[in-house]
This record gives structure tokens, C-alpha cells and sequence, in this order.
């Protein structure tokens, strides 16, 4: 099974630059997308044989998510409570037969840390809805999870410390995540790759020289660790400030 995440920063503008091609290219059982910027009725995308689930944010041409799949899910849950984050569109847990699959859009704390209270609060709700799941089944968690786990994981760690992204309150949740049972897809596979990116800023050449942050993931359930067949990041797909990373894991037997 091939599922691949990528977040379009806006579909609309993405389309016109490829993204249809990439998807029909790439073939991927699951296809997880994040900040979709529209709102519904504003695209209309034909993909054959794939069914469509779409979280969008209240607020026009802001956040929002979409899983398209191949396999119809059991059931579908959009965001994951009564709370401020379920106006942004940023949550999609879909149900199948032997795992949870949760796409997420996590909100960024802001250049001067104004939205870091709420972004803690965030993570400690979306651990609380991953380990509920978990019990019942293992989980795939994706999206832009607006981290950079480790200093391998940007560029230019040392001047960013304590920057959006990559502060210690921020960098924690993630080690508590992985703590709670948790598996990094991409540094099971490549613990000490550097150079591995799946952002970059829009500012001159920075993606050309490779100046960016790891900040899209795969994150699965230690038990699926026997069905992992391959995570990657697919680094050379334009169309986004991001790149789609892809997970592969070898069907239940």
C-alpha cells in the first residue's frame, strides 16, 4: 500500500502546476493533502476510481484538508472536538479495516510565538485523539506537523533555536508523541540523512541551494513497524513551498 502526504499551500494554484500530473504519476492508494485554501464548490477534481473527503476551513482561502482514497473508508471523523481548531479545517481521521489513517494540518505558532499556547494545547489534543485510536487499532498519522523534530532536520539549527518550528516546547511533543509508541517513518529508514527536506521559504535560490526544514511526516504505530516497506521524500516535485513524502507498508497478512 502506497500512501503519499503533501501539503499544496493552496490546491488550486498547485493544480496549475502539476499536481494532477504528480498524482496520476505516483498512483497511491491513500493521497493526503494540507492547506487546500478553498472552500467547497471551488474545485472540482475528476479522480478516477479514488473517493473524496474534504475538511474545509471556515475562514476563505485558509488551512483546510482532503484525503482522496481508493478504498472507501468505514467511517470518517472530522476534527476531533469542539474547539477553536475545528473551524481551520486541519483534522481528517478515517477509519479502515486494520488501521486509523489521521491527516493534520498543524497550526503554526507564528513568527513571534503568538499562537504557541494554542499550539501546545493542540498537541496535547491530538496525542490524547492518536492514543484513544490506538487502542482500538494501529494508527498512520500524516501531514505537516510544523516541526522540525531534531537539529539534522533544517538547515540552520543552531540560529533557529526557539524560532517557530523549532522550539523546545515544540520539539518536546514531538519526542513525547514518539515516546508514547510512536515511530518516525522517515528516520527508521534513514537515522542519519541529512540534507532531507520537505520545506523550503519562497525566497531567492533557498530551495535551489537546499536551505530548508523536515517538517512533513509519516508517523505510525510501533506495531505497524513489521509491515514498513519504505518512507521517503519526493524532494524533486515542485508546485509547493512543500514537497509530498510517501510511506509504503506491505498489506495485512
Amino acid at each position: 500500500m502506497k500512501l503519499i502526504s503533501w501539503n499544496v499551500n493552496g490546491l488550486r494554484a498547485c493544480v496549475k502546476k502539476g499536481f494532477l500530473d504528480y498524482f496520476q504519476e505516483v498512483n497511491a492508494d491513500i493521497f493526503c493533502v494540507q492547506e487546500t485554501k478553498l472552500q467547497e464548490g471551488q474545485i472540482s477534481l475528476e479522480l478516477d476510481g479514488y473517493h473524496q473527503y474534504w475538511n474545509y476551513a471556515v475562514k476563505k482561502g485558509y488551512s483546510g484538508t482532503a484525503v482522496f482514497t481508493k478504498q472507501k473508508p468505514i467511517s470518517v471523523q472530522y476534527g476531533v472536538g469542539e474547539d477553536e481548531s475545528e473551524g481551520e479545517g486541519r483534522i481528517l481521521t478515517l477509519e479502515f479495516e486494520d488501521f486509523f489513517l489521521v491527516n493534520v494540518y498543524t497550526p503554526n505558532s507564528q513568527r513571534d510565538l503568538a499562537r504557541i499556547g494554542y499550539r501546545l494545547e493542540w498537541e496535547d489534543k491530538i496525542l490524547q485523539h492518536l492514543k484513544g485510536l490506538d487502542e482500538m487499532k494501529p494508527v498512520i498519522l500524516c501531514g505537516d506537523l510544523n516541526v522540525a523534530h531534531q537539529e539534522i532536520d533544517l538547515k540552520n539549527a543552531k540560529p533557529n533555536i526557539g524560532n517557530s518550528g523549532f522550539t523546545d516546547e515544540e520539539r518536546e511533543k514531538m519526542s513525547t508523541l514518539l515516546e508514547k509508541g510512536f515511530i518516525d517513518t522517515y528516520r527508521y529508514f534513514h537515522p542519519d540523512q541529512e540534507g532531507a527536506y520537505t520545506w523550503w521559504s519562497y525566497m531567492n535560490k533557498v530551495r535551489e541551494r537546499n536551505i530548508g526544514w523536515r517538517i512533513d511526516y509519516f508517523i505510525i504505530s510501533e506495531r505497524l513497524s513489521e509491515r514498513l516497506s519504505k518512507a521517503d521524500i519526493h524532494c524533486d516535485v515542485l508546485g509547493s513551498d512543500h514537497c509530498p513524502v510517501i510511506l509504503e507498508i506491505k498489506d495485512n497478512q
